[in-house]
Order: structure tokens, then C-alpha cells, then sequence
């Protein structure tokens, strides 16, 4: 009898902040998760900008000899300062187009401090997951209490009747980077990937 063989982790998508933060203890988080990722060789795909967050996660990865996917906006090339350095950039149309190529490339979804565009991604992504347009991993890392609010929010949410409490269970919570990698890991060993889907 041949053994299943499990998803592997290949592929990380991050999202992030392309502001720091006014903590230091994002960067420094978001460049433990670069290491990480490049020490284990998985490849990250991001948002593909120099700044921020984004930027310190990136140049962590590639400092590292690993594999850097960016994926961003023509309209934000400038912006947001697209990272050339990285191993491949895809420069779309789109800020949809960017979202859906992130997923396509991604085994896995990391949420790491940030903004409105952070929020703007990761609840589209945890609305496909909803949806059961995909079964992949969303983790949300909870830095220094970082996202505490939006998780007191949900509660409220799903309190108010507007939410089922599955929905809760769309993600998982970490408290710290150095979770991310065995989180996805164990939770692709129990989800069926390539679940069928408009995706």
C-alpha cells in the first residue's frame, strides 16, 4: 500500500504593512519570518514593494539566498517603490489581478502587521475561504497584540448574528512569526488542497 503524500509547504504568501510600524518589533518580526523562509526554502509572494514591512520581509528573504515573488500594481510601482532586486517581479493591472495571481502561487497565507491594504487582502482572501473557493491555511500573526482589535470585532460580529462562529475558524491565530512555518505545515497536513473552485 503507497503512503498519501502530504501537501508540502513550497510557497508562502505575506501580507503586510508597506508603513514599519511605530514599533520596532514589527521589522524585526517581519525579517525573523525572512529568514525563516529562506533558511527552510520556501518561496515568498508578496506584495512586491521596497517599503516597509513589505521591504524588510523581502530584503530578509533575499539576504538569505531565497526566493522572492513580487506581485504588484503598475499604479503602485511608485508608490509603493517596487523592489527590482527581488527574484521575480510581475507588474499587473490590477489590484484584483494581484490578489488572484497571490493566491495561485501560494500554499499558504500569512498576515503580519499592517494597514488598509493589509485588511483590504486578507478579508478577500477569508471570504473565498468562506465561500469554499479554497481550503488553504490563513494565519494571523498577532504581534505585540497587533490585530487584537479586528479579533475583538469578529467576536462581536459573530455575537451580533452576522457571522456564523464558524467563521472564526477561517483563520488561525499565532502570537509570534516563529509559529508561522509549523502552523501552515500542520494545518495543510489536514486540509484537502486543490479543493474544487472558482479559484
Amino acid at each position: 500500500m503507497s503512503k498519501t503524500r502530504l501537501p508540502r509547504l513550497k510557497s508562502l504568501c505575506v501580507f503586510c504593512g508597506s508603513g514599519a510600524g511605530n514599533d520596532p518589533g514589527y521589522r524585526d518580526a517581519a525579517a525573523r519570518l525572512g529568514r525563516h523562509l529562506a533558511a527552510e526554502g520556501i518561496r515568498l509572494v508578496y506584495g512586491g514593494g521596497q517599503l516597509g514591512l513589505m521591504g524588510v520581509l523581502a530584503e530578509a528573504v533575499i539576504g538569505g539566498g531565497g526566493t522572492v515573488i513580487g506581485i504588484i500594481p503598475e499604479h503602485l510601482t511608485r508608490v509603493e517603490k517596487a523592489y527590482d532586486d527581488v527574484t521575480e517581479l510581475h507588474v499587473v493591472d490590477s489590484m484584483h489581478t494581484r490578489k488572484h495571481k497571490m493566491f495561485n502561487m501560494a500554499d499558504a497565507f500569512a498576515v503580519l502587521p499592517g494597514g488598509m491594504g493589509t485588511m483590504d487582502e486578507t478579508f478577500e482572501i477569508l471570504t473565498w475561504k468562506q465561500l469554499r473557493l479554497h481550503s488553504k491555511p490563513i494565519i494571523l500573526v498577532n504581534q505585540h497584540n497587533y490585530w487584537q482589535p479586528w479579533l475583538e470585532l469578529t467576536n462581536h460580529i459573530i455575537a451580533s448574528g452576522f457571522a456564523h462562529p464558524e467563521t472564526a475558524r477561517l483563520y488561525t491565530v499565532i502570537d509570534d512569526v516563529d509559529e508561522v512555518l509549523p502552523t501552515a505545515r500542520a494545518e495543510l497536513s489536514h486540509s484537502v488542497r486543490g479543493e474544487p473552485g472558482l479559484f
